[in-house]
């Protein structure tokens, strides 16, 4: 049997920041555009998933796998979720295979982690890493107000080469439900990955959907 051929890998971890239903869509657009996409969830994203959605997943990594490939259609082998501490993960060294990451939400501990080098666990050594291997990074804040600290912290991270990009939705595409809202901050992710899309139309293009 042959195994099905996906686009380059895309790392996207969720942290313990409000907002868990965007890094959850952003996976569900990730398997729709065809790409591997490689997970990894914290302990306070896993109570902030059960908080602000009906969602239940499991914590242990196999498992957790076959949930997310459930929810969101995706082939076997589609989906790969890691550890909190697994350092034998290819993200945990520039020597493994390359892949943009996606900190979706991000936490401000999460961002602060990042911006210092801390790498105390998978998420925070993966983004590490990408910022050392000069690889795409992408984080999605989602904190009011801001404090000087973690406006200190985007500033150091974008000078690295990160992309910020809060997740704050705008209303020029008049949106009708919360999905609406979480397709634009998940479509804007998508266009910083390069990724093609029809979640929502593009400014001033008549042919976008």
């Amino acid at each position: 049997m042959v195994e099905p051929a996906f686009g380059p890998p895309v790392t996207v971890a969720l942290t313990g920041a409000s907002g868990a239903q965007y890094g959850l869509r952003l996976i569900e657009a990730l398997v729709a555009a065809n790409r591997e996409v490689w997970v990894m969830i914290s302990k306070a994203a896993h109570l902030v998933i059960s908080t602000e959605t009906e969602v239940r997943l499991p914590a242990q990594p196999e498992r957790l796998a076959e949930a997310l490939s459930e929810r969101s259609g995706a082939a076997s082998g589609q989906i790969r979720c890691f550890a909190r501490e697994d350092w034998m993960a290819p993200v945990a060294s520039g020597s493994g295979a390359p892949s943009a990451m996606v900190i979706c939400p991000c936490s401000t501990g999460t961002l602060s982690a990042v911006a210092t080098g801390a790498s105390n666990n998978l998420i925070e050594r993966a983004a590490d890493v990408a910022l050392k291997e000069r690889r795409q990074l992408i984080l999605v804040p989602r904190e009011a107000p801001l404090s000087a600290i973690h406006l200190e912290h985007m500033l150091g991270l974008t000078r690295l080469g990160a992309v910020i990009l809060p997740a704050a939705p705008g209303f020029y595409h008049q949106p009708r439900t919360v999905e609406d809202l979480i397709d634009f901050i998940v479509a804007r992710i998508l266009n910083q990955l390069g990724i093609e899309h029809r979640l929502m139309p593009r400014w001033g293009d008549p042919a976008s959907p």
